[in-house]
């Protein structure tokens, strides 16, 4: 696919990264020249000097003849103008980065594919639902829904107390004879390697597993896992940013009680003024005896979301000291993933991870719905729609010629979210999540074809 890519900032280059390794034709325009400088050393991409906005520009970059232009730059104009002039130039299709979310809440109202913007992302928005997650499934690490919930992934650490370790994933399935999860991603504690569980892989303790699970079949995790199922109610908010205003914004819509603490005097109080239903406190979050003073230890979840990564998590870790359930910080360094378990934080997001993620699904070939990378494993989660041509219609699972770097985790159809067995039949208009490997990807695009 030929790619451009407008903005070399964090989630411009981010994208690039991820692109080139595979096998993209990138080309990456930015006004600013070290920011491509450092991208044309590290990267095997073109990089083009320029406003993104130019028509020469665009020509320059070859525009008309581009499957997909990205539009990440900090200006929301530029994107937007971007993707207007591209789809005119003869882009295949546009994305445009966002900050005012009102674009994405009216999409049904203002028309953006007519104007020439096929999708509106907000790494921001993206960040504050993750959260919103999260806390829902609050004893999880990682979590992500299908279908507005009818299939669930979730990603937990195994406890020693856990009933099924030391059993094959065929035992474990015993234990509940009606099945409503499957495992789909497992990582043995203190190595970097992705395994796609079979009916023989042994859990042990200390494994990272992803599950993806029906309505219903959160409850039996919790069992099956060892995990606590906590109630949350009392959330305290670290940094006023955009995130943190969306994150305190979302959960006091779902009646949570939020503290929120915003170092800026005149940033808190507009976000008093926003939130009349948060509790906005002027202060440094850095400051223990401050948090203290605010009853941090009477709190269910402690969000560091601030502008900086290290202040995030040394507050998580602080919050985590003083016996709060769940931590969760904001990181722009891909590599602190390696870390969050081992220093005790029990989640880390990264809006550039969360804005790739949503964009990807752009790049595979077949009907892809939907699209998640786990966290800090090896894998991708795809959700394609079987078409009347696709090679798996028809199929009973287990008869298919399917990569053993792969598994279905479950397939959606009717409205309803189904795990999906070896003796189950895909059939036109399913939505199957399929859990891959790197490798296996291009195999598994073809049978959805």
């Amino acid at each position: 696919m030929k790619i451009i890519i407008a903005g070399a900032g964090e989630v411009g280059f981010h994208l690039a990264k991820l692109l080139s390794y595979e096998a993209q034709e990138i080309t990456l325009i930015d006004t600013d020249k070290e920011s491509l400088s450092y991208a044309d050393n590290h990267l095997d991409i073109r990089v083009l000097k320029g406003d993104a906005t130019s028509i020469e520009v665009l020509q320059d970059a070859k525009v008309e003849s581009s499957d997909l232009v990205i539009g990440v730059t900090a200006s929301e104009t530029t994107n937007l103008t971007l993707c207007v002039l591209a789809k005119q130039l003869g882009s295949k299709k546009t994305i445009a980065r966002i900050s005012n979310t009102e674009f994405i809440d009216n999409k049904k109202l203002i028309k953006f594919e007519q104007l020439g913007i096929d999708e509106l992302i907000s790494p921001e928005e993206l960040a504050a639902t993750e959260i919103q997650l999260l806390l829902n499934q609050s004893a999880f690490n990682d979590t992500y829904e299908f279908e507005e919930g009818l299939l669930t992934m979730v990603g937990v650490f195994l406890p020693k107390s856990a009933p099924f370790v030391g059993k094959m994933v065929k035992e474990a399935a015993n234990i509940f004879p009606e099945l409503h999860f499957m495992p789909i991603a497992l990582q043995r504690m203190g190595t970097q390697y992705t395994l796609i569980p079979r009916g023989d892989t042994v859990f042990k303790e200390g494994d990272q597993v992803y599950f993806i699970t029906s309505k219903g079949g959160v409850d039996e995790l919790y069992k099956l896992t060892g995990v606590e199922k906590r109630d949350i109610k009392n959330v305290m908010v670290l940094g006023g940013s955009k995130v943190g205003f969306k994150t305190a914004r979302d959960l006091c819509a779902n009646k949570f009680n939020v503290k929120l603490i915003e170092k800026n005097k005149d940033k808190a109080f507009d976000i008093a003024d926003d939130l009349p239903n948060a509790l906005v406190i002027n202060g440094d979050g850095r400051n223990v005896e401050l948090l203290e003073e605010e009853s941090l230890d009477s709190m269910d979840a402690f969000i560091a979301v601030t502008g900086n990564s290290e202040t995030n998590i040394m507050s998580c870790l602080m919050a985590k000291s003083k016996g709060i359930k769940k931590t969760i910080a904001l990181v722009e360094n891909m590599d602190y993933f390696q870390l969050s378990q081992s220093i005790g934080i029990d989640t880390l997001i990264n809006k550039k991870l969360l804005a790739a993620n949503n964009i990807f699904r752009y790049i595979r070939r077949g009907e892809v719905i939907a699209l998640t990378r786990l966290n800090n494993l090896n894998a991708e989660i795809l959700e394609f729609e079987v078409k009347s041509t696709s090679a798996v219609t028809g199929e009973i699972i287990r008869e298919l010629d399917f990569p053993r770097e792969a598994i279905i985790g479950g397939v959606i159809r009717d409205g309803k979210g189904i795990i999906a067995l070896g003796d189950f039949k895909i059939q036109q208009g399913d939505k199957v999540v399929v859990c891959s490997l790197p490798k296996a990807i291009p195999r598994i695009e073809k049978l959805f074809l």
